[in-house]
């Protein structure tokens, strides 16, 4: 048997659930999943669920998580002879990006012929292809292939789940990739979908390499570099932080897809990249989360050696993708 916990909440509040949840400090923490059930009226709603009843303490936590339910009383019910992973699946539609299909197990038998699929659930790390910023990055990414580009060396910074580091090898298969995120369970995670998505793990071509890492702080990270592509799909705050640090990383005339910012927030991202000599070349996403594609400029001339990646503080904030 397990249970389930239902409380209203704003988009708002949907959206922050993924961003450092205190539920995260909890020995067995309920699998969350948080939904539009009423896109005209835009009424979200957050369901937890979890094997065990729940005590007043966990109903506590998860109203904390979503202030706007203050006065609802939480909707506990017994799920009787039910697979709480599956059920936390069902709200999860697909995605398609591009030629990408992203899809939960509950799609596995429905995917369009002709798309490149990846079979990714809901687990601890973040970056599912829900979430406009990843949706916006795989469609980037399909640009950036039908326009001839071909990465020799890609790094994605903060992977979460591992699905842009998937896509980019399955656009440049003799690539070498590497992946890396703050939080060492988004790097078990992606070692997992790995395995389920056929994508191999290794330091060569054609081989995903997983680092945990700050930013780019990492001896494997900055032994590969300059990257031809690099991809951040992370926050504002941080793609600021590292805007010296994802320069240093990226060759002269190569690409950096930036994407985990809110509209409002392109301009400061945007000037912060402008300084370290890149130019904005497309931007995509939506109008609330927008995807950037940068380019870094090619320089002529002598120019004096550009100073080693700095170290990162994980304070700045978390480095993990949507």
């Amino acid at each position: 048997m397990s249970w389930l916990i239902s409380l209203p909440c704003t988009r708002a509040e949907a959206e922050a659930v993924s961003d450092g949840s205190p539920l995260d400090a909890l020995a067995e923490p309920p699998v969350v999943v948080t939904r539009e059930i009423d896109e005209d009226a835009g009424l979200w709603q957050l369901d937890a669920y979890m094997d065990d009843k729940p005590g007043a303490a966990l109903l506590s936590l998860l109203q904390s998580l979503v202030p706007s339910a203050k006065g609802h009383k939480p909707i506990v019910e017994q799920l009787v002879e039910q697979d709480w992973v599956t059920l936390s699946q069902q709200g999860l539609e697909p995605v398609q990006a591009g030629r990408f299909f992203v899809h939960t197990s509950s799609y596995a038998d429905r995917v369009p012929p002709g798309t490149t699929p990846f079979l990714i659930d809901a687990s601890q790390a973040f970056g599912t292809g829900g979430h406009d910023t990843t949706a916006g990055c795989l469609a980037m990414l399909d640009r950036l292939k039908r326009k001839g580009i071909a990465p020799r060396d890609i790094a994605d910074i903060g992977t979460g789940t591992g699905l842009l580091a998937f896509a980019a090898m399955a656009l440049w298969p003799a690539a070498r990739t590497i992946a890396s995120d703050i939080d060492p369970a988004s790097i078990f995670v992606t070692r997992d979908n790995a395995a389920i998505n056929h994508v191999p793990l290794g330091r060569g071509s054609g081989a995903l390499t997983l680092e945990v890492a700050p930013g780019t702080d990492h001896p494997a990270i900055r032994h590969r570099a300059p990257y031809d592509l690099v991809i951040a799909n992370i926050l504002a705050g941080p793609l600021i932080t590292l805007a010296p640090d994802i320069a240093v990383a990226t060759a002269p005339g190569g690409h950096a897809i930036l994407a985990g910012l809110i509209a409002r927030q392109m301009e400061p991202v945007l000037a912060a990249y402008r300084a370290q000599g890149f130019r904005l070349a497309a931007r995509g996403g939506s109008s609330e989360w927008p995807c950037l594609l940068l380019v870094k400029r090619r320089r002529y001339g002598w120019r004096r050696k550009e100073r080693a990646f700095h170290r990162a503080d994980p304070a700045d904030a978390s480095f993990g993708s949507w």
